[in-house]
């Protein structure tokens, strides 16, 4: 059989609705393990009876169109084909695909394509995916030269560019000084570290397939770290704590490696190496409520100069299977329940949902086109404080286990810088553009001012450059096209009045305005984070 291609979906189309027209029933059927194995034997479908072991539930269910076509399917469906709307279904591609994501397995093709109720659902749909196509990071980042992934090092792996690095170090730098001011203390620990640690940590032993192998030095294992959270208990331990130094507060922005398998690799949205903006809570028991209600404020005050506004969250509560007492599981289920409550956000309750080593918050953040980001997480630990034998003398100088809280703002960040992208479209607001102000000269007579003209931009701390070699119109339209927020154009006239013309991204035409005044203004609305 020759491979798929996109020309093929028209025909798989009409054939779609010709059965559609038929008004075939659809027939569930529950068999015996035994005999849907048959089934699939007699049809020599390996790939279905790998889909049939993963199944763990019995009875097996089977879905059969008419007498003519069945699948193994969980259901349920319409009652008949003839219940689908064909105006509103739509094949959109093919694609290769690995089976089951795993390079090691054989490559396949995948045909993508969409059903809804109505025709009007399906071009809203349609839309919105191709303003989701307009706004994909990948292709935003290779335009705007903001990051790469180089074959040549290897896949997930990411290169911050100059101008993609410079809106990193504003988000790393914000996030700092909101850290100092929230009372924690920054770390930076070491991106490896012997096998035996996380042998402690468990991770070896429940984490182990997405941990690179182990490297032999000096007759010793060392692993590259795929969590932060063991380097942190170690700093912690250096000396003995006394129940007067709680809470303390650790934050770090580490980077970690992750193995992930080549086919679900994607963009900054899935990688390898990635740097999460982690941090540690070390308290009492009476003090994680004020501790969450504490990250809670830090979490909505960095998310919101960023822009969002809009979150989903969820509580996830004690597992069948879980680590810990029922009684420190209710003070912490109740403190991150009251913390939430006291904030005002409205939350969802996941029962049973948590982790087996505590609870947790989960928070999704909403973008311009309404799409839901996993973003923020505030777990309470049971499990590492034990596995590491973490203690702390009481007012009573004995020896007591303190709680420990991961919790974590933005994620990665590459992952958050890649929401960023897709939220702002490439657009971002004046105080966080790579590039804020471009000064475009109508002439190359007027190169020399113009360079001038940068100094004293950069001088005050805005983030300038000089653009020339081509025709005033053309230097416009490749300003627009990078999307620089700010155009200072300068002419024979600028030149003799010490002045520049001023074009906004965002507000037209700005007029002519003295260099000083030009800086004062760019600098008023990068401290109000507004546009010019």
């Amino acid at each position: 059989m020759e491979p798929l291609t996109d020309k093929d979906l028209k025909r798989i189309k009409k054939e779609m609705e010709r059965i559609i027209k038929r008004n075939l029933p659809l027939i569930r059927e529950e068999v015996s393990r035994d005999e849907a194995q048959e089934r699939i034997m007699a049809m020599n479908e390996p790939y279905k009876m790998e889909i049939l072991d993963s199944i763990k539930e019995e009875p097996i269910t089977i879905y059969h169109i008419g007498n003519e076509w069945w699948d193994l399917c969980a259901g349920p469906h319409v009652e008949s084909t003839g219940k689908i709307n064909k105006k509103a279904v739509e094949l959109e591609s093919v694609a290769g695909a690995y089976w089951r994501g795993d390079e090691k397995n054989a490559m396949l093709q995948r045909i993508y394509g969409t059903a809804w109720e109505n025709e009007e659902q399906l071009k809203a749909y349609l839309h919105f995916k191709e303003e989701a196509k307009r706004r994909d990071h990948r292709r935003i980042g290779q335009d705007l030269d903001l990051f790469s992934i180089q074959e040549e090092a290897g896949g997930g792996l990411v290169f911050w560019h100059p101008k993609g690095a410079i809106v990193r170090h504003i988000i790393e730098d914000s996030w700092r000084k909101i850290h100092v001011e929230h009372g924690y203390d920054l770390l930076y620990t070491p991106h490896v570290a012997r096998a035996d640690l996380w042998k402690i940590s468990g991770h070896l032993d429940f984490y182990k397939e997405n941990m690179y192998d182990q490297m032999e030095i000096e007759d010793e294992l060392y692993q590259l770290r795929p969590m932060n959270c063991p380097y942190h208990i170690l700093v912690y331990k250096r000396k003995l704590h006394s129940y007067r130094d709680f809470p303390i507060r650790v934050a770090e922005l580490g980077t970690v490696y992750r193995y992930e398998l080549s086919g679900s690799l994607h963009g900054l949205f899935r990688v390898r190496g990635f740097t999460q903006d982690d941090a540690h809570i070390f308290c009492l028991e009476d003090q994680i409520r004020d501790e969450i209600r504490g990250v809670l404020d830090l979490t909505e005050e960095i998310l919101l100069q960023f822009g969002f506004s809009k979150y989903e969250v969820n509580l996830s509560t004690r597992p069948e299977k879980a680590v810990g007492g029922d009684d420190i599981w209710e003070k912490a289920t109740v403190a991150l329940k009251d913390a939430l409550d006291d904030k005002g956000w409205s939350y969802r309750i996941d029962e049973g949902g948590g982790a087996f080593y505590g609870p947790k918050i989960d928070l999704k953040i909403e973008d311009a086109l309404g799409r839901k980001w996993q973003c923020s997480t505030i777990q309470v630990d049971f499990n590492l404080p034990n596995r590491f034998d973490i203690t702390y003398v009481d007012s009573n100088s004995e020896k007591k286990r303190p709680i420990m809280i991961h919790r974590a703002v933005l994620g990665s960040l590459e992952r958050f810088f890649g929401v960023l992208i897709e939220h702002y479209a490439g657009d971002f607001p004046l105080w966080l553009a790579p590039i804020q102000a471009r000064v475009l000269p109508v002439t190359d007579t007027q190169f020399g001012y113009c360079n001038e003209v940068t100094g004293k931009l950069k001088a005050n701390g805005i983030r300038a450059e000089v653009c020339h070699g081509e025709r005033l119109p053309k230097l416009i339209r490749n300003a627009e096209k990078q999307k620089i927020p700010l155009m200072a154009v300068v002419g024979p006239k600028e030149v003799e009045t010490q002045s520049v013309t001023v074009r906004s991204r965002f507000g037209g035409e700005l007029g002519t305005m003295k260099i000083d005044e030009f800086i004062s203004s760019i600098n008023q609305a990068i401290k109000n984070r507004t546009s010019l």
